[in-house]
């Protein structure tokens, strides 16, 4: 274990220290944000890109308990031109770039659900467990110049149990073409009444069975929060990554007995290696 945390070390020492040492010759990606994982070196075909990451998070939306959890990273990827076809994980989507300022990205997904067992101190007990349920994702992203220094950013999730709106704006950092470097976006996200009361809602029976309050939710504002992402290549063919997220509750949302906390935070770090 010893031996693997100082070669990981060195790594990344010797990545920031000598920079030129592990210079490749830049691979255009599809788009350069670091938040849109591009596997593809810049040529059409199929890219794979596998990995681990850590995750270090609220235990449920509203929690204010927090735990560390390993996820798999990376994707399947194919590229033609403009456009890359993907799976990741329980996702599969296509992404096109048009106009060099236009980015149009559908994804078919699921919602993980919760469980009570999700809660350790017991604050889900009697709430019962929400099912995983499919969701349909269509995304916009507009640049204000080709080089995606600041974009504009436009989703809806669709699902079974209801809706989401996430509207964002970001700014990328760095100069690089490959996808490597640092980003930081504001988002602002709305729900419809459906999906409030399925994250936050308490009905008459949950309120029985828990000794909640009943509590139902209308449609409007959820949350604003702060979404950032780093990549970066420490060899040929492995990338390190770090992702963090706050997000800020408000409204109907914040005082929702299952909010035991007024935010939603995570930090996660990992590799991908790049076959």
């Amino acid at each position: 274990m010893k031996k693997s945390i100082s070669l990981l070390s060195a790594l990344v020492l010797s990545a920031l220290l000598s920079p030129t040492a592990l210079a490749q010759e830049e691979k255009t990606a599809l788009v350069p944000l670091p938040s849109l994982d591009d596997f593809t070196r810049g040529e059409d075909g199929w890219a794979v890109g596998l990995g681990l990451g850590i995750e270090y998070e609220s235990a449920y939306e509203g929690s204010d308990e927090f735990g560390f959890e390993i996820d798999p990273a990376g994707a399947v990827q194919w590229r033609k031109g403009d456009n890359i076809f993907y799976f990741a994980g329980e996702a599969l989507g296509w992404r096109g770039l048009r106009n060099d300022v236009w980015l149009f990205e559908a994804t078919v997904g699921f919602d993980e659900g919760r469980e009570e067992a999700d809660s350790d101190d017991g604050r889900l007990n009697g709430l019962g467990d929400s099912d995983e349920g499919a969701e349909f994702v269509l995304q916009a992203r507009r640049a204000f110049n080709a080089d995606w220094r600041y974009w504009l950013d436009g989703r809806i999730i669709a699902g079974e149990d209801g809706n989401i709106g996430l509207f964002g704006v970001g700014r990328r950092f760095g100069e690089q073409n490959d996808g490597t470097g640092s980003e930081l976006a504001v988002v602002a996200v709305y729900h419809d009444s459906d999906r409030a009361n399925k994250d936050f809602g308490i009905t008459a029976a949950q309120s029985a069975a828990s000794g909640l309050p009943q509590t139902n939710l209308s449609s409007g504002i959820r949350s604003v929060g702060l979404h950032y992402n780093y990549r970066q290549y420490v060899a040929e063919n492995w990338l390190v990554f770090v992702e963090g997220l706050y997000e800020h509750y408000l409204g109907d949302v914040a005082d929702s007995p299952i909010t035991r906390n007024n935010y939603e935070a995570e930090l996660g770090v990992g590799f991908i290696y790049l076959f």
